[in-house]
């Protein structure tokens, strides 16, 4: 069995996310600051587009613009002397362009759930709305951006039309695991189309499990750490109520005590002194 597919897909999907994560995050923030809901509508629309796009239309799109005697196409072989149609560069294009609207609708769902008056508490105290945007907003949707990116990865994994549009079925050069399968099935080899099949899901099993269980730990963590704090709160009630709640009572012993022990001492006195 061919192993090169495996590596173009995770050589693939590793460049791609990286590319994905900050212009799917730059984009939600760009969005989210948008003050007109019409712009914003109509932007919210465009950038979510591929993801309701069949990948051939996405790929039908990228040729259109990218090909060999399109404007980007002609304008990269005239200044750079490079021809992206058909290279592992477009597998990583086509990959980019399917995976983003998943990473900036994530990215910007986080961010729009982040509570306003922390926004509005940095710009009381001067805070710039860059410094806002990383010491407020970027910790507190963290669990949502890592989401959309773990999300953007598993599906520039198994991108397949838009890269078969782009990039080509290049065995060693193009041929994803998507692509490695279908070649396989369509040759009537379906040993190893199945064993194809089975490393993509292991892989995106292994991907989104690991996401889910980081999840748990995060709940159990927050668990234990709310139960550690009620134990206090408890102490803390028990020693209040024991020391200070009831300081009459203690006091009252304690003078109980006190004339006890003097009656006790008079008594003592009046029987041992001489007649």
């Amino acid at each position: 069995m061919d192993l090169s597919p495996v590596w173009i897909s995770l050589k693939t999907s590793v460049v791609s996310i990286i590319i994905t994560f900050f212009l799917g995050l730059w984009a939600a923030r760009g969005v989210v600051s948008v003050r007109s809901p019409k712009a914003k509508a109509w932007l919210d629309g465009l950038l979510t587009l591929p993801l309701v796009l069949p990948p051939t239309v996405a790929g039908f799109f990228l040729l259109y613009l990218f090909g060999a005697k399109r404007p980007a196409g002609i304008f990269l072989e005239k200044v750079f002397h490079y021809k992206i149609v058909f290279s592992w560069q477009a597998a990583v294009l086509a990959a980019v362009v399917i995976s983003f609207p998943l990473m900036y609708r994530s990215a910007r769902g986080a961010i729009e759930q982040v509570d306003a008056n922390l926004i509005y508490a940095g710009r009381t105290l001067g805070m710039s709305e860059r410094t806002i945007f990383w010491k407020i907003i970027l910790p507190q949707a963290r669990p949502g951006i890592l989401s959309g990116g773990v999300l953007a990865f598993t599906r520039g994994l198994g991108e397949f039309g838009a890269t078969a549009m782009i990039a080509g079925n290049i065995a060693g050069k193009t041929r994803t695991l998507p692509l490695a399968i279908y070649s396989e099935v369509a040759a009537g080899d379906m040993d190893t189309a199945g064993k194809y099949v089975l490393i993509i899901v292991a892989f995106s099993l292994l991907i989104v499990a690991g996401m889910n269980l980081r999840g748990e730990i995060h709940v159990l963590f927050i668990q234990k750490a709310l139960d550690a704090v009620k134990h206090t709160i408890h102490f803390v009630k028990t020693t209040f109520n024991c020391c200070l709640v009831n300081p009459r009572k203690a006091g009252i012993d304690d003078r109980s005590r006190s004339a006890r022990l003097s009656y006790n001492n008079v008594s003592h006195s009046h029987n041992t002194s001489p007649p």
